[in-house]
């Protein structure tokens, strides 16, 4: 066998368990906000939730489905990182419950559009159900995955993300599709999970910490080179607030909002 078969070999071994590994992350990932989902639906049945958050203002929250607050697993607040004006078209990567999508829609305005798309079908249907509570028809929800999108190629103004990038095992493919469907001028507002010390090794190889925003977080300069890479300039992080979780590896990582955007 000669070494360049070898090489071909492992290679395709690797690609084949780097595969199985996502797929077990994505269902993992799935799975959990599913039961993020059926939790926000279970609990306001029985009229047991309160909508109070340290993300948003009373006043953004106020008049939204006490299920889009509850359901809302985010580690920020994109809607506010920059200017979403009248008459533009903005997609959100991991909508969830619907609650960015809704504070979009109220920017943006009857012209305006506004686009979810998340992979857990529980989330879907509990944002379309949000949507039919607030009587919206600016906002849609897509059951999709973030990596490969049913958008239209330079069809969207800004593309907004809440703590969700982090939960993808594949972040450049992310941000490429990112690229692609934003028009020339478009803008990234990301509010996500970043490391500020590289994780010991047993945190990374413990699964659960994918689904507690820790185990896909990546260091500053690994992230935001990623964004660069797919085309993006003017890539930078607009603040950064330590994340005080429970998790023993929580001072490992803080919750940023970054801003970015396609070359005009």
């Amino acid at each position: 066998m000669t070494r360049a078969v070898e090489d071909d070999r492992e290679e395709r071994k690797e690609n084949e368990l780097a595969t199985e590994l996502h797929i077990e992350i994505r269902e993992l990932v799935k799975e959990r906000y599913a039961e993020v989902a059926r939790s926000a639906n279970d609990c306001c049945a029985d009229s047991c939730c309160a909508t109070e958050t340290n993300l948003y203002t009373l006043q953004e929250v106020e008049g939204l489905p006490t299920e889009a607050v509850m359901a809302s697993a985010g580690c920020g607040n994109p809607t506010a990182i920059g200017a979403l004006n009248s008459g533009e078209t903005v997609v959100d990567f991991g909508s969830g419950g619907g609650i960015d999508c809704f504070l979009a829609a109220r920017a943006v305005g009857p012209d305006g559009r506004v686009i979810g798309v998340d992979m857990t079908a529980d989330m879907v249907s509990l944002a379309r159900a949000n949507a039919v509570k607030l009587g919206v028809t600016n906002v849609e929800f897509h059951l999709s995955e973030m990596e490969s999108t049913p958008i239209r190629a330079a069809s969207v103004d800004v593309i907004i993300s809440n703590c969700v990038i982090n939960l993808s095992p594949d972040k450049d493919a992310v941000f490429r599709e990112a690229f692609r469907i934003l028009k020339p001028g478009g803008r990234v507002y990301i509010s996500d999970m970043l490391l500020v010390n590289e994780l010991p090794e047993e945190a990374k190889a413990d699964m659960s910490n994918w689904v507690s925003c820790l185990g896909g977080a990546e260091p500053v300069e690994v992230y935001l080179g990623r964004m660069r890479a797919a085309g993006f300039d003017h890539v930078r992080i607009t603040s950064d607030t330590p994340w005080e979780g429970s998790d023993r590896w929580a001072s490992y990582a803080h919750s940023m909002n970054v801003l970015a955007h396609k070359p005009g």
